[in-house]
C-alpha cells in the first residue's frame, strides 16, 4: 500500500466491533494483534463501546464472551439512520460470498 499514507476510512472502532462479531469468545489480546492496536486500546474501546450499549459483556469461566448490539443506530448524524448491525453485514458480505 505505499503512496496511501496512515489513514483508513474505518475507524479503530469498527474493526474491533468487526472482529467481535465474527468471534464473540475471542481474547482482548487477539482483537488487539488483529486490529493492530495495543491489548489496552482494545480494552478501551470495548469499555467504551460496552458504556455506550453497542457491546454487551458477560463472563463465562475466566473468558468474556461480547454479543454486538446490532439494532443500535450510528452516531454520526450522516448515518443515524444506519444501525451497526448493517455495517457489519455490509462489511462481511464479501467475505462471506468469497468462500
Amino acid at each position: 500500500m505505499a503512496g496511501i499514507g496512515e489513514w483508513t476510512f474505518l475507524t479503530n472502532y469498527t474493526h474491533v466491533l468487526l472482529v467481535i462479531a465474527e468471534e464473540p469468545d475471542i481474547r482482548l489480546r487477539d482483537v488487539a494483534e488483529r486490529v493492530g492496536i495495543t491489548e489496552r486500546g482494545a480494552q478501551r474501546i470495548v469499555r467504551e463501546l460496552a458504556n455506550e450499549g453497542y457491546l454487551q459483556t458477560e463472563r463465562v469461566g475466566r473468558r468474556n464472551r461480547y454479543a454486538v448490539m446490532g439494532d443500535h443506530p450510528l452516531r454520526h448524524p450522516m448515518e443515524q439512520h444506519h444501525s451497526v448491525g448493517e455495517l457489519i453485514e455490509l462489511l462481511r458480505s464479501d467475505r462471506v460470498t468469497a468462500s
